[in-house]
């Protein structure tokens, strides 16, 4: 078994597994960290973001396209549309992966780069919501970027990237980075996607069984088994212990694997999202009561649905009942309403709300209220009338490179009334907001991560059991954001095998199939007759054909060939016997041979000079001078030595057998 890591952000995971000549891609996370070297993407032209001054190599040699590096307090950006990180293409050819599995909507973004395009035929699963819910998370970024074209497309500042000033002569391989995919490319990935539900035995080509396991992190969201016969492989990706929404984590299911591969935790592990919530929440009154309004960068679905409600009770407590929340994203009726039909994927205490009956979410009744206005864009209909200050704006995109939220940090950012919060730990927000410096507006940091921390992951770990651990390497040390806290790591299992990895790496997993499964025809089953070998023991043989086809192996039952019917009707058979009949009369002998009944079969044979030689305790020695043959037997072995008298031979050789026990 290997595996083949293809993506060096563990919050973006894309890893495949080699095995049993299957190649089983396990998640593929789109890293869209790199979009931060770009310039925003206003969505009409910006003259804070044209005014500023072009960057130009000192080497006059080197001629880049007019306006492709731009300079901002410090900072060079690239002048174009913002290019993507896909997973590794050289590791691997998409077109040999057979099957896809997916664990969260967060980690399916690269799908259109690996199906379209590649020569990919094999199968993608995932749960319904996941689809769903992916669906919009894609749809948004096509339209966002789709939404602000660029002129031209810069390509020079890769060739001179060790020239180029901070941050762009420090970013790792541009040459692997890729403009995003069209919305045909979308569709066609996305229809590929068969949906499946929690805890359904999923065949693979005969050759192994995939189930998807709740994992509690978002709607839909699942972690995996992977069984073969005996083996049993787990993938952990995106999983929490908390009580939130989504239905809770089964961890029974993933209990004892051979191998965990457990990827997707924290990546804001050293707060509390509790503390964040509220501390957000703080923030927002504070803002609110001076007057100002609030932007909190989002994705279309996920921790936003608590936002709405965690805000909307703190309002309502602070007397702010008349403050109107603004949900602005180009699939944000969809999201709101999708949410809304999920009751098998929800939490317990959701689901009953359902059956009431009622929203399990309470956006549905803010939204009919009016507390809670949703619109596609800025320029939608209705929007200019509706709007009005403060307020509370949740809109995209979280990089601040491209949709709605370009627009309000150009509007609200001089402004020190008025306070930007940060809640998705994706991108560091002091890069999101580098391009748009100077700013007076407040900013706030209050990353609300709900996936396991390390503590929580540990603990996991302990009761799963698992036989080896296999891990990023990044977990084995403390992050970044606080390399002092040396209890954010991966803690050491006893008598355990942990195995890290990272990006581009391929490693043997110590995992070697030990049984096959093989099913026995029923007719061949009701010829079986046990015999009882030694107490509580019993043996039976079976002889039959072993047919392998799709990765399964039945065992069925000898039936005549044409030749042997044929034969049956004839007084005397032609030619030598068939295989299939010889298999037939074939006998299996076993047991201890029985001396003093060969002794007497030898005489009534008319062997009577006979002598007996003890050896050792387990040996004795057979002598027939007449014969010149002499027959050896120890507890290992049975020797008959006739100076090749072949006939003598195959007569004393049929004595004996008849001495021991056979089925």
């Amino acid at each position: 078994m290997k595996l083949y890591a293809l993506s060096g952000d563990p919050a973006k995971p894309c890893y495949v597994l080699s095995y049993k000549g299957l190649m089983i891609m396990l998640d593929c996370g789109l890293s869209i960290s790199s979009v931060l070297n770009f310039l925003p993407l206003p969505l009409v032209q910006s003259p804070k973001f044209q005014c500023l001054p072009n960057w130009n190599c000192r080497d006059s040699d080197i001629q880049l396209e007019d306006g492709e590096i731009k300079e901002c307090c410090g900072c060079a950006f690239v002048n174009s549309a913002p290019e993507f990180v896909p997973p590794l293409e050289k590791l691997i050819d998409f077109s040999e992966i057979d099957v896809i599995l997916i664990s969260n909507y967060t980690n399916m973004l690269a799908l259109p780069y690996i199906t379209e395009g590649t020569g990919f035929c094999g199968e993608v699963y995932a749960t319904e919501p996941t689809l769903q819910i992916g669906r919009f998370f894609l749809e948004e970024l096509v339209e966002y970027i789709e939404a602000s074209p660029k002129e031209n497309t810069a390509r020079m500042w890769k060739e001179i990237q060790h020239q180029l000033p901070m941050p762009l002569n420090d970013v790792f391989k541009p040459k692997n980075w890729r403009h995003l995919f069209s919305m045909d490319a979308v569709n066609k990935s996305l229809a590929r996607v068969r949906m499946t539900g929690y805890d359904q035995k999923l065949d693979i080509f005969g050759a192994l069984q995939v189930t998807p396991i709740s994992s509690g992190f978002c709607l839909g969201s699942s972690n995996w088994t992977i069984v073969s016969g005996q083996e049993k492989i787990s993938y952990i990706s995106g999983s929490s212990t908390l009580t939130t929404h989504p239905r809770p984590i089964n961890q029974t299911a993933l209990k004892y694997s051979d191998v965990v591969i457990m990827t997707g935790l924290t990546q804001a592990p050293h707060v509390n999202p509790d503390a964040m919530l509220g501390e957000l929440c703080m923030n927002v009154m504070m803002t609110l009561r001076n007057g100002g309004s609030v932007l909190i960068p989002c994705y279309p679905s996920g921790v936003v649905y608590d936002l709405f409600e965690c805000l909307s009770v703190s309002l309502d407590n602070q007397g702010f009942t008349q403050i109107p929340m603004f949900f602005i994203s180009p699939v944000a009726d969809s999201s709101l309403a999708y949410s809304n039909i999920l009751a098998e994927w929800l939490s317990t205490s959701k689901q009953n709300k359902v059956y009431i009956p009622d929203e399990p979410f309470p956006h549905a009744s803010l939204v009919k209220n009016a507390k809670l206005k949703h619109f596609k864009h800025i320029d939608s209909e209705g929007f200019s009338t509706e709007f009005r200050q403060p307020c509370v704006v949740f809109c995209g995109h979280p990089s601040l490179r491209f949709g709605d939220a370009v627009h309000f940090v150009e509007l609200w950012g001089s402004n020190p009334l008025h306070t930007i919060i940060f809640t998705e730990p994706d991108f560091p927000h002091m890069q999101a907001l580098a391009p748009y410096q100077p700013l007076a507006i407040k900013t706030v940091y209050c990353p609300i991560e709900t996936s396991l921390n390390f503590q929580q992951a540990n603990k996991l770990i302990k009761e799963l059991k698992p036989g080896v651990l296999v891990i990023p390497e990044n977990y084995t040390q403390p992050p970044a954001i606080a390399p002092q806290k040396l209890d954010l790591v991966i803690d050491p299992i006893p008598d355990k095998m942990i195995i890290k990895f990272k990006r581009g790496e391929v490693i043997k997993l110590p995992l070697k199939r030990k049984r096959g499964r093989v099913y026995l025809n029923p007719k061949m089953a009701k010829t079986i007759c046990p015999q009882e070998v030694q107490p509580g023991v019993t043996v039976s043989t079976v002889t039959g054909v072993l047919q392998v086809k799709d990765n399964i192996h039945d065992l069925l039952p000898l039936e005549p060939t044409k030749e042997e019917l044929a034969d049956e009707h004839k007084s005397k058979p032609a030619g030598p016997p068939q295989p299939y009949s010889q298999l037939r009369t074939v006998r299996y002998e076993w047991g201890t041979l029985d001396i003093n009944l060969l002794l007497k079969k030898l005489a009534q044979d008319g062997f009577t000079d006979l002598k007996v030689e003890q050896g050792s305790a387990d040996e004795v020695t057979l002598l027939l001078p007449s014969e010149d043959t002499v027959i050896k037997v120890s507890e290992k072995s049975t020797d008959i030595v006739c100076g090749g008298k072949q006939s003598l031979r195959l007569k004393l050789r049929d004595l004996l057998l008849q001495c021991v026990q056979s089925f």
